[in-house]
């Protein structure tokens, strides 16, 4: 009888240990080689797609942006640097803050402020006074052929400034002007329009008036038809009259599009050109010349590019000044 012990059968679990391993380190080498494709080419690498939903908005915006950098920031830039020079081509060369304390020191500059700032206090109210007042109308439903009369007060601000100084320019002549036609039916003398300093100024106003005023009544009246009637009913049953609806109701509820418009009028007055250049071209003696007219002059006319850069970097600080003030009072108070 033999005492050797039994011999075990073999556990296949270890054989599959033993078959595996190799093939494990076969796949680590080859890992660490870098994977391989079949037939044992090397895999292609992944590659980013440049279309993404992460960066498919960027491609949105990149036109404008781009055209923004071209056609508006690099000029403003190069203006700002033309600022601070004197003299043109070969001959230009830095001047540090030479034209800015050229301008603190130039009367014909601040005859152009003082000419643009007098037709802004008093063109912008009349104006925007009489688009509140034609849109009150044309939002009343005691009107007839609203439409109509919306698109009467509208066309004039589709009219070319160029083309609207012609005409008014004919329309405003001393001697053959319609103006003075119809006032010498009522007995008046004529009135020299174009040639005199005051009347000028009042031909100038009389044209923006004419020409932006159906613009700003329309984006009233868009206003005044947000305005819910039930404020007005409510308001009515508590015994308040047309005043004091206006007052309570209308001007608050229209506080942001006064606003906007009293902001763009004294931004387009204050870059006033079109209108003084067709009619009077500045005069009588300067007293329609505006900052803008003032700066073409200087560039376009004597060519002082540095000079002109520096008037008009300082109309944009005066725009920008006034704006903020304007903001600062009538913008809503959280």
């Amino acid at each position: 009888m033999s005492l050797a012990p039994p011999e075990r059968a073999p556990d296949p679990r270890a054989a599959t240990a033993r078959t595996t391993a190799p093939a494990t380190g076969a796949r680590a080498g080859a890992a660490g080689r870098g994977a391989r494709g079949p037939a044992g080419r090397p895999a292609r690498p992944v590659r980013r797609r440049l279309l993404t939903r992460d960066s498919f908005p960027y491609l949105l915006i990149a036109p404008a942006v781009l055209g923004f950098a071209v056609f508006k920031a690099y000029p403003i830039a190069a203006s700002f640097w033309i600022s601070l020079t004197t003299g043109n081509g070969e001959s230009e060369r830095f001047a540090g803050l030479a034209n800015y304390r050229r301008l603190l020191s130039d009367p014909l500059f601040w005859t152009a402020l003082r000419n643009t700032a007098l037709i802004l206090v008093v063109q912008v109210p009349l104006m925007l006074g009489l688009a509140l007042l034609v849109a009150l109308g044309l939002n009343s439903t005691k009107v007839r052929l609203r439409p109509l009369w919306r698109l009467g007060v509208f066309v004039p601000s589709l009219t070319g400034l160029v083309a609207a100084g012609v005409m008014f320019s004919v329309i405003l002549n001393r001697d053959a002007g319609l103006l003075n036609w119809v006032l010498s039916l009522v007995g008046v003398d004529p009135v020299n329009w174009l040639g005199s300093p005051f009347w000028a100024r009042v031909g100038v106003v009389l044209v923006i008036t004419w020409h932006y005023t159906g613009y700003n009544a329309v984006m009233y009246l868009a206003g005044l038809q947000g305005i819910p009637r039930e404020l007005y009913e409510a308001a009515m049953v508590d015994g308040a009259g047309p005043v004091r609806r206006f007052l309570s109701i209308t001007l608050p509820q229209l506080r942001p599009i006064l606003l906007l418009t009293v902001v763009l009028s004294t931004i387009g007055t204050l870059q006033l050109f079109d209108e003084p250049y067709v009619l009077t071209g500045g005069g009588p003696d300067n007293s329609t010349l505006t900052v803008t007219m003032y700066l073409y002059n200087n560039g376009f006319k004597y060519f002082d590019f540095g000079y002109a850069s520096a008037l008009a970097y300082a109309l944009a600080l005066i725009v920008s000044v006034l704006g903020i003030i304007q903001v600062r009072l009538m913008g809503e108070r959280r």
